[in-house]
């Protein structure tokens, strides 16, 4: 068995002071120009340079951190908005070009050459790539973009509806979509797009204008188009454009007949003429939905027993995170959407955000979130900032995965074995219907930024048209175009982290192929699922994907042979 110990101590600083915070740039400029101006004469000095770059990398990126995390926590919080706004506009565009001279002095130095190729080779790749992307002109209108990013979460973070006299999240308002009340479910879908509905020009505004910068980076730094652009910042060196659209086409062919299967049953389950968008989360009359939890406490504290059952280093991980104040999981108002777990390079326990309102999805954002979080543990030891910089598309099977390993124990949830199965069924629902999404969104982003100069009228024509070639046709959407043209507006990776989204995909291939290993012999499965995350990013996405035990394949073939495998899955299952 892997073993490893989530009691994670932060290095002492060596190179900057003990006590040094960021409050300006002209405290933090002197450790840049030292590294600059500081001669490199032998491995040892690289070494010792290459030690200090890296303390100085975490304690910039953990300050930058907390600055978004505490703003997403409170959204009308001013003070926290301006903190982080001075940040990317007066502290992020100075560092930039130093980073760059930093990078190109690491290149440049003959004894680079004499570093262990087999752990540097990916940092070394990732350097490279940033020397060729890096242009002065985008310094100023990178800081806009992450600024303007931001004001997503403030606007998503105002929309609340009221029920029942009560004032709700949009969050909090999605839990009575699982009312056996049908006439309840449809009120509250309405009123929450509705609600959404008020802010979608704001949005829409936003998206457009984002989408003129990010063009504008992409012709500044010599490509044709921000989705080129992107891939190359992103380090999508293992896969392209083609094997996205390879991806999509998997989904059409092998998922979305399982997809209707599911709303068929469904539709059938609650003996409905016509299955509509309010009734996909609802049980029949008479079956209470799935309460898990009542708090943010109680979804911890189970989520910890659930993960000392499956292997106590993952559940010690979340004690310590719960020691150290890393953790804001309930909805309230205020609070910007979804979820994440951020990882804090200088102390190294990250921190998960995200809005419990007590349904069964927030237990799988819970361990989705506690899947990112153990990556971080496991990945801290490693001896540099930059080799803790793994790819997304390995960071998200290591979420993902998590929602599988973990169903075996949700005894710690359920203490009805139908409640049980119900949970797991549901999941593996989840499982298999998000793809359909996953290609919608991916598909859109490329086809937004391939016509950067397209009217807000071209744009939700062609949102429309995506969204009816991954339709089932089983649920009913008529008399809600309305709300369908801007329902794009709810993803904020669109407008926080644009070309993240595939990679969702990607992992839950990589998931259930890490299933696939637990249910033949769960302890090697682990131990696969830990050496890989342990790698960080030190080497390139297919060898994390082998080292895990994994095919890094998005074609329809292993497409096809994953799904049969989730439905053969489902359907033993549900015969117990």
């Amino acid at each position: 068995m892997v073993t490893a110990s989530a009691d994670i101590h932060q290095k002492p600083r060596q190179f900057l002071p003990a006590d040094f915070t960021i409050t300006n740039w002209e405290t933090l400029a002197p450790y840049f120009q030292n590294l600059l101006d500081r001669p490199i004469d032998s491995r040892a000095d690289l070494e010792k340079w290459l030690a200090d770059s890296s303390e100085l990398e975490a304690v910039v990126s953990e300050d930058a951190c907390w600055r978004q995390i505490r703003m997403t926590c409170d959204t009308e919080n001013k003070s926290l908005e301006e903190a982080f706004t001075f940040f990317v506009m007066e502290i992020q565009p100075k560092i930039q070009p130093l980073a760059d001279q930093l990078n190109r002095k690491l290149i440049e130095s003959p004894f680079t050459a004499t570093l262990d190729q087999k752990d540097f080779f990916t940092y070394l790749r990732s350097v490279k790539k940033s020397i060729d992307l890096f242009r002065q002109e985008n310094i100023p209108l990178q800081a806009e973009l992450s600024v303007m990013a931001q004001q997503f979460g403030v606007i998503s973070g105002k929309m609340s509806v009221t029920i029942d006299g009560k004032e709700y999240t949009l969050q909090q308002a999605s839990k009575f979509l699982e009312s056996p009340d049908r006439q309840k479910r449809e009120e509250v879908y309405r009123k929450i797009q509705e609600r959404r509905h008020e802010d979608r020009e704001q949005l829409n505004d936003l998206y457009s204008n984002l989408i003129a910068k990010r063009h504008q980076v992409a012709l500044n730094a010599g490509f044709a188009n921000y989705r080129d652009y992107k891939f190359a910042e992103m380090g999508r060196f293992d896969y392209s454009k083609e094997d996205c659209f390879a991806f999509h086409e998997a989904v059409k062919q092998h998922v979305l007949p399982l997809v209707a299967e599911i709303y068929r049953k469904k539709k059938e389950k609650l003996g409905l003429d016509s299955l509509r968008p309010w009734d996909t989360e609802a049980e029949p009359a008479g079956v209470m939905p799935l309460r898990p939890f009542e708090t943010g406490n109680e979804l911890l504290e189970k989520t910890i027993g659930c993960f000392r059952e499956l292997r106590p280093f993952f559940a010690d991980c979340l004690v310590k995170m719960k020691k150290m104040g890393r953790l804001d999981l309930e909805s309230r108002k205020g609070k910007a959407p979804g979820g994440y777990n951020c990882p804090l390079a200088e102390t190294g326990a990250p921190f998960i955000f995200m809005n419990a309102a007590g349904q069964m999805h927030d237990v799988t954002t819970m361990v989705h979130e506690g899947g990112h979080a153990i990556h971080s543990f496991l990945a801290h030891p490693l001896a540099l900032s930059a080799f803790k910089e793994y790819p997304m598309e390995i960071a998200e099977v290591a979420s993902m995965s998590m929602e599988l390993f973990s169903m075996d124990y949700w005894h710690s949830f359920f203490n009805d074995e139908t409640e049980l199965i119900r949970a797991r069924e549901h999941q593996l629902e989840r499982v298999i219907t998000i793809f359909p999404w996953i290609a919608i969104i991916d598909k859109f982003q490329h086809w937004v930024y391939e016509h950067p100069t397209h009217t807000a009228d071209e744009r939700t024509a062609r949102w429309m048209e995506i969204n009816d070639e991954f339709s089932t046709g089983v649920i009913d959407l008529s008399g809600l175009e309305a709300f369908r043209k801007y329902s794009w507006q709810r993803q904020l990776h669109l407008f926080e982290v644009p070309f993240y989204y595939i990679e969702y995909g990607i992992a839950q291939l990589g998931a259930i192929g890490m299933w696939m290993q637990f249910k033949q012999n769960k302890e090697q499965a682990l131990d696969n699922y830990s050496k890989a995350l342990a790698l960080g990013g030190t080497r390139t996405l297919p060898e994390l994907y082998r080292t895990a035990g994994l095919e890094f394949d998005l074609g329809p073939t292993r497409v096809k042979t994953l799904m049969d495998f989730v439905e053969n899955q489902m359907s033993a299952m549900l015969k117990k």
